[in-house]
């Protein structure tokens, strides 16, 4: 099965100390382990870089079984979700976030198995109609510190899971990494299935869809098991 995976478009740096001239230009970019979370859970990975061609998108959902938002290190600018900016705004990147929106938006719409991961659940949250803390550390009180000082390939804090969330499969309580200074605020017509020890979302999704779940983690650094979750539910 073909799996819509989202990309970025980053400027890379240039050769040091190198004879040869090589200018750095654009390119697309996904870390690898999205790309091994996806085949490793039986699918065909189908990387997009940010598109502002809705029938380019269109296209590939028809090709698609499944889609997985990925994280970047991005903000989605609060504009998006009719706020003006309140504190911290990291690096917004406005190509991107109008290509992951509307991908998310049909993904609801059309009832088509999407996983949103971290800054993919944000923009899952704010696909359907919610909104987000702009800054964990200036709007909530801070029992846990959700931008981890260690490798995030190591559990940071728990998350207890709703017995009826699309993911109850992976335990109760499980362990997650910890990577972001943003979370989901309102959901619109998400529903909240988990949440860490101090309140904050961490797992998302709409009931009634077969899966549109979006988790605050990294999975695949750490339990790949909601891309099998996915896999399961997209064939």
């Amino acid at each position: 099965m073909l799996v819509l995976v989202t990309a970025g478009i980053r400027m890379p740096s240039t050769m040091a100390n190198s004879p040869r001239v090589r200018p750095a230009r654009l390119e697309t970019w996904i870390s690898e382990s999205y790309v091994s979370a996806v085949r490793d859970a039986g699918g065909m990975p189908l990387i997009l870089s940010p598109s502002s061609d809705s029938n380019e998108i269109d296209k590939l959902l028809d090709l698609a079984g499944a889609v997985v938002i990925t994280g970047g290190h991005f903000d989605i600018h609060p504009k998006h979700y009719g706020q003006t900016v309140q504190g911290r705004l990291d690096s917004p990147d406005d190509t991107r976030t109008d290509s992951e929106l509307e991908i998310a938006r049909k993904c609801i719409h059309l009832d088509i198995p999407v996983l949103g991961v971290c800054g993919g659940m944000q923009a899952l949250v704010v696909a359907a109609g919610g909104d987000l803390i702009q800054d964990i550390a200036t709007d909530h009180s801070r029992e846990i510190d959700h931008e981890q000082p260690t490798d995030p390939m190591q559990p940071w804090h728990t998350v207890r899971l709703d017995p009826t969330s699309k993911l109850a499969a992976m335990g109760e309580t499980i362990k997650v990494n910890s990577t972001h200074h943003q979370a989901a605020g309102r959901l619109g017509k998400l529903r909240a299935t988990g949440h860490a020890p101090d309140g904050i979302c961490e797992v998302a999704e709409l009931p009634n869809n077969r899966f549109c779940v979006g988790v605050q983690w990294h999975p695949e650094l750490i339990d790949p098991r909601p891309y099998k979750l996915l896999m399961e539910a997209a064939k």
